[in-house]
């Protein structure tokens, strides 16, 4: 008993270094995905808009095989219209806003989860609603991982901006991968073989590498 109470607290400890240190590391049980306005009247507006919804709905897949909660919003749909279909997010009751974050329709959400460390965030755009949203996450005191590969904008210099933005504020930016891998963490997950479906195909191409080589 006494060997099982120094491994929790030593387990314990890490995890409380590593949040100090500012790692970045993810979990399933702490962490939460936030889907910001992927919405109809953006579909032929925003760049890469199918790629990113597609990555989107990676993350979606793979927070449900993991029973990792997810939120979804909308901004003004009576003007801007419903979620898009392709997302995936029929189950999830999208909260409406007009407020340029999502925080403010969300902080029931977040004050019910006080295991709450992670956010995990996709949508648009990233210079207005996820800008936003990673700062209020960020003045509460979690990590935001912004999803790079399922955030864009109407425009690329603000989307590389506003990436820029993020990262200076203390946000990390990763890819949909590269955070599902971090989420599973081992291949011997009961859900790895599944989640590996899903990731068996490169996520697609989203403008990314001209971005950060221009």
């Amino acid at each position: 008993m006494f060997q099982d109470q120094r491994t929790a607290d030593a387990k314990a400890w890490k995890e409380m270094a590593a949040a100090r240190l500012g790692l970045g590391r993810v979990h399933p049980g702490s962490a939460i995905l936030f889907l910001c306005d992927m919405q109809e009247k953006f579909r032929h507006k925003i760049a890469y808009f199918p790629q990113i919804v597609s990555v989107a709905s990676r993350m979606l897949k793979v927070a449900r095989l993991l029973e990792m909660p997810a939120v979804l919003t909308e901004q003004y749909p009576q003007g801007l219209g419903p979620t898009v279909p392709e997302l995936g997010a029929g189950d999830l009751q999208p909260l409406t806003k007009t407020c340029f974050s999502m925080v403010p329709v969300l902080q029931q959400e977040l004050d019910s989860r006080p295991q709450l460390r992670s956010v995990l965030l996709c949508g648009i755009e990233a210079q207005a609603c996820i800008l936003n949203t990673t700062l209020d996450l960020l003045d509460r005191g979690l990590e935001v991982h912004v999803v790079v590969d399922a955030c864009s904008s109407r425009s690329q210099v603000d989307r590389l901006v506003a990436l820029a933005r993020m990262r200076q504020s203390g946000a990390f930016l990763s890819t949909s991968e590269g955070l599902i891998l971090q989420l599973v963490s081992d291949a011997a997950h009961p859900q790895f073989k599944e989640i590996q479906k899903v990731i068996k195909d490169p996520a697609p191409d989203s403008g990314l590498l001209g971005l950060f080589q221009g």
